[in-house]
């Protein structure tokens, strides 16, 4: 079973469910503002993927944080972060059991396209 991790109001999030949706892709959507994050579920990301990949510094919640809180974050102290503030996590997550990817760029779009044949 695939799950979706992230925010419904996320046009990324949005681009990768209609994107699923188009091609009959069954999948459950995890919210994180209804349903939160765990420290536990971000470290196994961060452990996977990296802590850069996984940390959205690009959005509004990344820049209204302490500038001391941003050069802290690492691997240890990320995924505490990242459940207390899931809007952190670069979205969305599509976690197909044995892998994740995250984010919906082209080379996400042609991965998941390769891991659905």
């Amino acid at each position: 079973m695939i799950t979706v991790y992230g925010i419904p109001n996320c046009d990324t999030v949005k681009k990768a469910r209609k994107w699923l949706d188009a091609r009959g892709v069954t999948y459950s959507f995890h919210d994180f503002k209804k349903g939160g994050l765990t420290a536990e579920r971000a470290a196994g990301w961060i452990e996977e993927l990296g802590v850069e990949k996984v940390v959205n510094k690009r959005g509004t919640t990344w820049k209204k944080l302490d500038p001391a809180i941003q050069e802290s974050v690492t691997d240890t102290t990320a995924p505490a972060l990242l459940a207390s503030h899931p809007s952190l996590v670069k979205r969305p997550v599509i976690d197909l059991g044995e892998i994740r990817l995250i984010g919906f760029d082209k080379a996400v779009q042609a991965d998941l396209e390769a891991l659905l044949d």
